[in-house]
């Protein structure tokens, strides 16, 4: 159902090496990228994140209450995602964990501030 997601940056390039380093550890590329964006993904068209320097000219900011949550898949995925984010300087949100019914995540800042989750269902 969601074809992309879209986070502001004031430093797309160091959003980039960012999300290149920490997408790169779960196998997600970047698919394209112009002077304004870069976006990321399987395949274009299926759940893809872009990060873009806002088109109204405006500094981005973050949504208070705006998550972006990433399925990778298993634990041990999580994990490396999770540990990959902060190792590249983003901020803990809290650690990856078991938070019940199946469900198990890490959530974490990137270095624009936005917050993004790193899930999987079940075992």
């Amino acid at each position: 159902m969601i074809g992309y997601t879209t986070l502001g940056t004031n430093d797309l390039d160091r959003a980039i090496a960012f999300y290149d380093a920490l997408l790169g550890v779960v196998g997600v590329k970047q698919l394209a990228k112009t002077e304004r964006m870069a976006m990321w993904g399987e395949e274009m068209g299926k759940g893809m994140l872009t990060l873009c320097k806002p088109w109204d000219g405006e500094p981005a900011t973050v949504g208070n209450g705006v998550m972006v949550a990433l399925n990778v898949g298993t634990r041990e995925a999580v994990d490396r995602l999770y540990a990959k984010a902060i190792e590249l300087g983003g901020s803990d949100e809290g650690a990856a964990g078991e938070r019940g019914q199946g469900f198990y995540g890490g959530y974490f800042r990137d270095l624009d501030g936005n917050k993004l989750c790193a899930f999987c269902l079940g075992g």
